[in-house]
Protein backbone atom coordinates (compact mmCIF):
# COMPACT_ATOMS: atom_id res chain seq x y z
CA UNK A 1 0.00 0.00 0.00
CA UNK A 2 1.47 3.29 -0.79
CA UNK A 3 1.04 5.80 2.05
CA UNK A 4 0.77 9.53 1.09
CA UNK A 5 -1.97 9.44 -1.11
CA UNK A 6 -6.00 9.48 -0.95
CA UNK A 7 -7.82 6.71 -1.10
CA UNK A 8 -11.36 6.07 -2.28
CA UNK A 9 -13.84 4.05 0.79
CA UNK A 10 -17.63 3.94 -0.31
CA UNK A 11 -19.94 6.25 -2.38
CA UNK A 12 -20.79 9.75 -0.56
CA UNK A 13 -24.62 8.72 -0.49
CA UNK A 14 -23.85 6.24 1.81
CA UNK A 15 -22.26 7.91 4.65
CA UNK A 16 -25.51 9.69 6.83
CA UNK A 17 -26.05 11.48 9.64
CA UNK A 18 -28.25 9.25 11.20
CA UNK A 19 -26.43 5.62 11.52
CA UNK A 20 -22.67 5.31 11.35
CA UNK A 21 -20.96 3.18 8.38
CA UNK A 22 -17.89 1.00 9.47
CA UNK A 23 -15.40 -0.56 7.01
CA UNK A 24 -12.19 -1.94 6.59
CA UNK A 25 -9.28 0.05 4.70
CA UNK A 26 -5.68 -0.43 4.46
CA UNK A 27 -5.66 -2.93 6.98
CA UNK A 28 -7.47 -0.40 9.32
CA UNK A 29 -11.21 -1.14 10.86
CA UNK A 30 -12.87 2.93 10.05
CA UNK A 31 -16.07 4.13 10.99
CA UNK A 32 -17.83 6.80 8.34
CA UNK A 33 -20.29 9.33 9.55
CA UNK A 34 -22.21 12.61 9.35
CA UNK A 35 -23.15 15.54 12.28
CA UNK A 36 -26.56 17.31 12.34
CA UNK A 37 -24.98 19.48 9.85
CA UNK A 38 -23.59 16.71 7.27
CA UNK A 39 -20.08 17.17 7.82
CA UNK A 40 -18.45 14.16 6.75
CA UNK A 41 -16.03 12.06 9.79
CA UNK A 42 -13.72 9.20 9.19
CA UNK A 43 -11.78 7.97 12.22
CA UNK A 44 -10.87 4.91 13.53
CA UNK A 45 -13.46 2.37 14.93
CA UNK A 46 -11.84 0.76 17.62
CA UNK A 47 -13.15 2.07 20.76
CA UNK A 48 -10.01 2.62 23.26
CA UNK A 49 -12.19 1.82 26.07
CA UNK A 50 -12.67 -2.03 25.51
CA UNK A 51 -12.32 -2.40 21.66
CA UNK A 52 -15.39 -2.84 20.65
CA UNK A 53 -15.95 -1.49 16.93
CA UNK A 54 -17.80 1.96 16.51
CA UNK A 55 -19.40 1.27 13.57
CA UNK A 56 -21.56 -0.83 15.28
CA UNK A 57 -22.93 1.93 17.65
CA UNK A 58 -25.44 4.81 17.00
CA UNK A 59 -25.40 8.51 16.28
CA UNK A 60 -26.02 10.77 19.49
CA UNK A 61 -26.54 14.28 18.24
CA UNK A 62 -23.02 15.24 16.70
CA UNK A 63 -21.24 12.65 18.66
CA UNK A 64 -20.91 8.46 18.08
CA UNK A 65 -22.08 6.33 20.78
CA UNK A 66 -20.00 2.79 21.35
CA UNK A 67 -22.58 0.26 21.30
CA UNK A 68 -20.94 -1.75 23.92
CA UNK A 69 -20.54 1.22 27.25
CA UNK A 70 -22.05 3.81 25.50
CA UNK A 71 -19.05 6.01 25.67
CA UNK A 72 -19.70 8.87 23.16
CA UNK A 73 -16.55 10.80 20.79
CA UNK A 74 -16.60 13.85 18.83
CA UNK A 75 -15.52 15.07 15.44
CA UNK A 76 -12.23 15.79 16.76
CA UNK A 77 -12.00 12.04 18.12
CA UNK A 78 -12.38 12.95 21.89
CA UNK A 79 -14.47 11.42 24.20
CA UNK A 80 -17.37 13.63 25.39
CA UNK A 81 -19.39 11.19 27.52
CA UNK A 82 -18.96 8.37 29.66
CA UNK A 83 -22.24 7.37 31.51
CA UNK A 84 -20.70 5.07 34.29
CA UNK A 85 -19.17 7.99 35.63
CA UNK A 86 -22.10 10.44 35.29
CA UNK A 87 -22.33 13.95 33.73
CA UNK A 88 -19.99 15.92 35.76
CA UNK A 89 -17.08 13.08 35.82
CA UNK A 90 -13.45 14.64 34.13
CA UNK A 91 -12.40 12.05 31.11
CA UNK A 92 -9.25 11.83 30.60
CA UNK A 93 -7.48 13.61 27.44
CA UNK A 94 -6.22 10.43 26.40
CA UNK A 95 -9.27 8.67 26.22
CA UNK A 96 -9.50 9.34 22.33
CA UNK A 97 -10.04 7.95 18.57
CA UNK A 98 -7.62 8.58 15.73
CA UNK A 99 -9.12 10.93 13.42
CA UNK A 100 -8.43 11.18 9.50
CA UNK A 101 -8.34 13.61 7.02
CA UNK A 102 -11.46 12.94 4.61
CA UNK A 103 -12.76 14.39 1.29
CA UNK A 104 -16.07 14.29 -0.55
CA UNK A 105 -15.62 14.61 -4.46
CA UNK A 106 -16.17 13.25 -7.57
CA UNK A 107 -19.52 11.29 -5.85
CA UNK A 108 -17.18 9.45 -3.44
CA UNK A 109 -15.66 9.79 0.21
CA UNK A 110 -11.81 9.68 0.21
CA UNK A 111 -9.29 9.08 2.82
CA UNK A 112 -5.65 10.74 3.38
CA UNK A 113 -3.69 7.80 4.52
CA UNK A 114 -0.29 9.17 4.99
CA UNK A 115 2.41 11.48 6.94
CA UNK A 116 0.23 13.93 9.43
CA UNK A 117 0.11 17.18 7.96
CA UNK A 118 -1.92 20.60 8.35
CA UNK A 119 -4.66 20.28 6.18
CA UNK A 120 -3.56 23.33 3.92
CA UNK A 121 -0.54 20.93 3.21
CA UNK A 122 -2.57 18.01 2.14
CA UNK A 123 -2.77 18.22 -2.26
CA UNK A 124 -6.04 17.95 -4.08
CA UNK A 125 -7.29 14.48 -4.72
CA UNK A 126 -5.90 12.53 -7.76
CA UNK A 127 -7.92 12.16 -11.01
CA UNK A 128 -7.34 12.73 -14.55
CA UNK A 129 -9.70 14.64 -16.70
CA UNK A 130 -11.50 11.47 -18.09
CA UNK A 131 -13.39 11.41 -14.53
CA UNK A 132 -13.28 15.17 -13.30
CA UNK A 133 -14.56 16.09 -17.17
CA UNK A 134 -16.81 13.53 -17.77
CA UNK A 135 -20.29 14.59 -18.11
CA UNK A 136 -22.09 11.27 -18.91
CA UNK A 137 -24.43 9.80 -16.54
CA UNK A 138 -23.15 6.85 -14.56
CA UNK A 139 -24.13 4.28 -12.24
CA UNK A 140 -21.50 3.00 -9.39
CA UNK A 141 -21.61 -0.39 -6.88
CA UNK A 142 -18.93 -1.72 -4.85
CA UNK A 143 -17.85 -5.35 -4.19
CA UNK A 144 -15.38 -7.17 -1.66
CA UNK A 145 -12.66 -9.64 -4.05
CA UNK A 146 -10.43 -12.05 -1.89
CA UNK A 147 -7.44 -11.10 -4.21
CA UNK A 148 -4.69 -8.17 -3.16
CA UNK A 149 -5.00 -4.89 -4.90
CA UNK A 150 -2.08 -5.38 -7.54
CA UNK A 151 -3.08 -8.40 -9.10
CA UNK A 152 -6.49 -6.97 -9.26
CA UNK A 153 -5.26 -3.70 -10.96
CA UNK A 154 -2.67 -5.50 -13.52
CA UNK A 155 -5.87 -7.34 -14.40
CA UNK A 156 -7.65 -3.73 -15.35
CA UNK A 157 -4.38 -3.09 -17.38
CA UNK A 158 -4.03 -4.96 -20.45
CA UNK A 159 -6.89 -6.86 -22.20
CA UNK A 160 -5.63 -9.43 -24.26
CA UNK A 161 -6.67 -11.94 -21.24
CA UNK A 162 -10.69 -11.58 -22.11
CA UNK A 163 -10.92 -14.02 -25.26
CA UNK A 164 -9.42 -16.75 -23.07
CA UNK A 165 -11.39 -15.72 -19.98
CA UNK A 166 -14.92 -14.49 -20.86
CA UNK A 167 -15.28 -16.75 -23.25
CA UNK A 168 -18.48 -19.64 -22.21
CA UNK A 169 -21.20 -18.14 -19.46
CA UNK A 170 -24.10 -17.84 -21.36
CA UNK A 171 -23.93 -13.72 -20.48
CA UNK A 172 -21.29 -13.62 -22.99
CA UNK A 173 -23.09 -14.76 -25.99
CA UNK A 174 -25.43 -11.47 -25.34
CA UNK A 175 -22.05 -9.89 -25.47
CA UNK A 176 -21.08 -11.32 -28.44
CA UNK A 177 -24.43 -10.52 -30.08
CA UNK A 178 -24.81 -6.77 -29.54
CA UNK A 179 -20.95 -5.57 -29.34
CA UNK A 180 -18.91 -7.92 -31.45
CA UNK A 181 -21.22 -9.02 -33.97
CA UNK A 182 -22.24 -7.25 -37.16
CA UNK A 183 -25.10 -6.07 -38.57
CA UNK A 184 -24.81 -7.74 -41.84
CA UNK A 185 -25.26 -11.33 -40.11
CA UNK A 186 -27.30 -9.92 -37.25
CA UNK A 187 -24.78 -10.34 -34.70
CA UNK A 188 -24.75 -14.40 -34.97
CA UNK A 189 -21.25 -13.95 -35.95
CA UNK A 190 -20.18 -12.04 -33.00
CA UNK A 191 -18.30 -15.35 -31.20
CA UNK A 192 -16.17 -16.05 -33.71
CA UNK A 193 -15.45 -12.24 -34.36
CA UNK A 194 -14.64 -12.33 -30.79
CA UNK A 195 -12.71 -15.06 -30.15
CA UNK A 196 -10.45 -14.16 -33.39
CA UNK A 197 -9.75 -10.87 -31.52
CA UNK A 198 -5.70 -11.95 -30.54
CA UNK A 199 -3.77 -9.72 -31.30
CA UNK A 200 -2.81 -6.35 -29.75
CA UNK A 201 -1.26 -3.77 -31.81
CA UNK A 202 -0.25 0.04 -32.15
CA UNK A 203 0.41 -0.42 -28.65
CA UNK A 204 2.08 3.23 -26.92
CA UNK A 205 2.26 4.28 -23.28
CA UNK A 206 2.18 7.60 -21.80
CA UNK A 207 3.11 9.16 -18.67
CA UNK A 208 2.41 12.59 -17.38
CA UNK A 209 5.44 14.48 -15.61
CA UNK A 210 4.25 14.43 -11.84
CA UNK A 211 4.40 11.09 -12.30
CA UNK A 212 0.73 9.93 -11.20
CA UNK A 213 -0.88 8.85 -14.71
CA UNK A 214 -0.31 6.40 -17.06
CA UNK A 215 -1.99 6.24 -20.34
CA UNK A 216 -2.06 3.18 -22.44
CA UNK A 217 -3.47 2.56 -25.95
CA UNK A 218 -3.75 -0.18 -28.24
CA UNK A 219 -5.71 -2.15 -30.71
CA UNK A 220 -7.30 -5.44 -29.87
CA UNK A 221 -7.47 -7.21 -33.55
CA UNK A 222 -7.81 -10.41 -35.41
CA UNK A 223 -4.49 -10.91 -37.36
CA UNK A 224 -5.91 -11.77 -40.54
CA UNK A 225 -9.25 -9.25 -40.81
CA UNK A 226 -8.40 -5.55 -39.78
CA UNK A 227 -11.53 -4.60 -39.70
CA UNK A 228 -12.50 -7.13 -36.56
CA UNK A 229 -10.34 -4.50 -34.05
CA UNK A 230 -11.53 -2.57 -30.77
CA UNK A 231 -9.40 0.60 -30.08
CA UNK A 232 -8.83 0.62 -26.06
CA UNK A 233 -7.62 3.77 -24.04
CA UNK A 234 -6.63 2.75 -20.49
CA UNK A 235 -5.69 5.32 -18.03
CA UNK A 236 -4.43 4.62 -14.66
CA UNK A 237 -3.62 7.19 -11.72
CA UNK A 238 -2.25 6.33 -8.69
CA UNK A 239 -2.79 4.64 -6.06
CA UNK A 240 -5.60 2.67 -7.56
CA UNK A 241 -7.62 4.21 -10.12
CA UNK A 242 -8.38 2.79 -13.99
CA UNK A 243 -10.63 4.51 -16.49
CA UNK A 244 -11.35 1.99 -19.99
CA UNK A 245 -12.54 3.48 -22.99
CA UNK A 246 -13.58 2.29 -26.09
CA UNK A 247 -15.89 2.44 -28.89
CA UNK A 248 -18.46 0.45 -27.48
CA UNK A 249 -18.14 0.97 -23.35
CA UNK A 250 -17.00 3.17 -20.64
CA UNK A 251 -15.88 2.38 -16.65
CA UNK A 252 -13.83 3.76 -13.88
CA UNK A 253 -12.45 1.40 -11.54
CA UNK A 254 -11.36 2.12 -7.83
CA UNK A 255 -9.08 -1.25 -6.59
CA UNK A 256 -9.09 0.09 -2.86
CA UNK A 257 -6.74 -2.17 -0.68
CA UNK A 258 -8.73 -3.70 2.48
CA UNK A 259 -5.89 -5.83 3.47
CA UNK A 260 -2.89 -7.95 2.09
CA UNK A 261 -5.71 -10.22 1.23
CA UNK A 262 -9.15 -8.28 -0.13
CA UNK A 263 -9.42 -5.57 -2.25
CA UNK A 264 -13.10 -2.86 -2.61
CA UNK A 265 -13.60 -2.91 -6.13
CA UNK A 266 -15.59 0.37 -7.03
CA UNK A 267 -16.63 0.36 -10.35
CA UNK A 268 -18.59 3.06 -12.52
CA UNK A 269 -20.46 2.08 -15.19
CA UNK A 270 -21.27 5.25 -17.69
CA UNK A 271 -23.97 5.74 -20.04
CA UNK A 272 -24.38 4.53 -23.56
CA UNK A 273 -23.46 6.64 -26.28
CA UNK A 274 -25.04 4.35 -29.08
CA UNK A 275 -28.65 4.55 -26.99
CA UNK A 276 -28.53 8.28 -25.84
CA UNK A 277 -30.31 9.72 -28.98
CA UNK A 278 -33.11 6.66 -28.21
CA UNK A 279 -33.72 6.94 -25.12
CA UNK A 280 -34.01 10.82 -24.12
CA UNK A 281 -35.14 10.16 -20.31
CA UNK A 282 -32.32 10.01 -17.91
CA UNK A 283 -33.67 7.13 -15.36
CA UNK A 284 -34.01 5.20 -18.26
CA UNK A 285 -30.45 6.21 -19.93
CA UNK A 286 -29.18 4.76 -16.20
CA UNK A 287 -30.79 1.03 -16.64
CA UNK A 288 -28.47 0.02 -18.49
CA UNK A 289 -25.38 1.16 -16.65
CA UNK A 290 -27.00 -0.54 -13.77
CA UNK A 291 -27.66 -3.91 -15.43
CA UNK A 292 -23.78 -3.90 -16.78
CA UNK A 293 -22.33 -3.21 -13.28
CA UNK A 294 -24.85 -6.69 -12.15
CA UNK A 295 -23.51 -8.74 -14.77
CA UNK A 296 -20.23 -7.30 -13.96
CA UNK A 297 -20.72 -8.15 -10.54
CA UNK A 298 -22.17 -11.06 -10.66
CA UNK A 299 -20.65 -12.59 -14.05
CA UNK A 300 -17.11 -10.92 -15.64
CA UNK A 301 -15.60 -10.35 -12.60
CA UNK A 302 -16.18 -14.24 -11.18
CA UNK A 303 -13.98 -15.09 -14.11
CA UNK A 304 -11.25 -13.06 -13.46
CA UNK A 305 -11.18 -13.75 -10.06
CA UNK A 306 -11.38 -17.37 -10.42
CA UNK A 307 -7.80 -16.76 -12.14
CA UNK A 308 -6.14 -14.22 -9.78
CA UNK A 309 -7.29 -16.74 -6.81
CA UNK A 310 -4.76 -18.83 -7.91
CA UNK A 311 -2.02 -16.75 -9.23
CA UNK A 312 1.49 -17.09 -7.72
CA UNK A 313 3.08 -14.87 -5.63
CA UNK A 314 -0.39 -13.43 -4.61
CA UNK A 315 1.04 -9.50 -4.24
CA UNK A 316 3.06 -8.40 -7.79
CA UNK A 317 6.63 -6.68 -8.14
CA UNK A 318 9.30 -6.41 -10.47
CA UNK A 319 10.77 -9.66 -11.05
CA UNK A 320 7.76 -12.57 -10.49
CA UNK A 321 6.94 -11.88 -13.78
CA UNK A 322 7.93 -12.37 -17.02
CA UNK A 323 6.54 -9.60 -18.99
CA UNK A 324 6.23 -9.31 -23.13
CA UNK A 325 6.25 -6.08 -24.88
CA UNK A 326 2.63 -5.65 -24.73
CA UNK A 327 3.05 -5.57 -21.21
CA UNK A 328 4.33 -1.90 -21.01
CA UNK A 329 1.75 -0.88 -19.01
CA UNK A 330 1.98 -3.40 -16.09
CA UNK A 331 5.53 -2.83 -16.18
CA UNK A 332 5.26 1.06 -16.20
CA UNK A 333 2.99 0.64 -13.28
CA UNK A 334 5.08 -1.33 -11.09
CA UNK A 335 8.40 0.32 -12.06
CA UNK A 336 6.37 3.81 -10.57
CA UNK A 337 4.81 1.87 -7.60
CA UNK A 338 8.29 1.16 -6.47
CA UNK A 339 9.03 4.81 -7.08
CA UNK A 340 6.14 6.33 -5.09
CA UNK A 341 6.78 3.37 -2.25
CA UNK A 342 10.70 4.98 -1.86
CA UNK A 343 9.91 8.25 -1.87
CA UNK A 344 7.69 7.99 1.02
CA UNK A 345 9.66 5.92 2.72
CA UNK A 346 12.68 8.12 2.47
CA UNK A 347 13.46 10.58 5.35
CA UNK A 348 12.99 14.22 4.71
CA UNK A 349 15.98 15.64 3.93
CA UNK A 350 18.19 18.27 6.64
CA UNK A 351 18.38 21.57 6.29
CA UNK A 352 21.53 22.69 4.17
CA UNK A 353 24.70 23.62 6.19
CA UNK A 354 26.03 27.46 5.10
CA UNK A 355 28.47 27.05 2.55
CA UNK A 356 31.63 29.72 3.38
CA UNK A 357 29.68 32.87 1.49
CA UNK A 358 26.58 32.50 3.14
CA UNK A 359 25.63 30.23 0.43
CA UNK A 360 23.69 26.85 1.19
CA UNK A 361 25.64 24.28 0.86
CA UNK A 362 24.98 21.58 -2.15
CA UNK A 363 23.00 18.73 -1.82
CA UNK A 364 23.14 15.10 -3.43
CA UNK A 365 20.44 14.10 -5.60
CA UNK A 366 18.01 11.54 -4.61
CA UNK A 367 18.54 8.21 -5.50
CA UNK A 368 15.85 7.23 -8.41
CA UNK A 369 16.54 3.65 -8.65
CA UNK A 370 14.58 2.68 -5.62
CA UNK A 371 17.17 2.84 -3.07
CA UNK A 372 17.60 4.56 0.22
CA UNK A 373 19.84 8.09 0.08
CA UNK A 374 22.56 5.61 1.63
CA UNK A 375 22.39 2.82 -1.27
CA UNK A 376 20.22 0.61 1.01
CA UNK A 377 16.61 -0.54 -0.40
CA UNK A 378 13.69 1.59 0.89
CA UNK A 379 10.89 0.52 2.64
CA UNK A 380 7.38 2.24 2.76
CA UNK A 381 6.62 3.30 6.64
CA UNK A 382 4.58 0.55 8.53
CA UNK A 383 1.35 3.11 8.26
CA UNK A 384 0.28 5.12 7.52
CA UNK A 385 0.85 19.51 -16.62
CA UNK A 386 1.43 18.45 -19.21
CA UNK A 387 2.03 14.85 -20.41
CA UNK A 388 5.67 13.12 -21.63
CA UNK A 389 5.49 10.05 -23.83
CA UNK A 390 7.44 7.59 -22.86
CA UNK A 391 7.79 3.79 -24.05
CA UNK A 392 7.91 1.49 -20.96
CA UNK A 393 10.27 -1.60 -21.99
CA UNK A 394 11.47 -1.89 -18.77
CA UNK A 395 10.62 -4.46 -15.55
CA UNK A 396 9.74 -3.52 -12.96
CA UNK A 397 11.20 -3.13 -9.58
CA UNK A 398 8.46 -2.77 -7.20
CA UNK A 399 7.72 -3.92 -3.38
CA UNK A 400 4.96 -5.48 -2.53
Amino acid sequence: MIPNQWYPLVEAQEVRNDKPLGVRRMGQDLVLWRDIDGNLVCQGARCPHKGANLGDGRMKGNTIECPYHGFRYGADGACRAIPAMGAGARIPGSLRVPTHPVREQFGLVWMWWGDERPAADLPPVAAPPEVTENRKLYATKRWTRPVHYTRYIESLLEFYHVTYVHRDHWFNYIDYLLLYGTPSKFGLDGRERYLAATRITNHRVETEAEGQTIRYSFDHCQEDDPTNTTHYVITFTFPCMVHVQTEQFETTSWLVPIDDQNTEHILRWYEYEQVKPVLRIEPLRRLLPWASLYMEKWVQDPQDVRIMEHQEPKISAGGVNKFIPVDEMNAKYLSMRAKLLADASAPPRPAPEPAPGGEPAPQPAPAQDGTGRDGTPARPPATGGGRRPTKAREDATARP
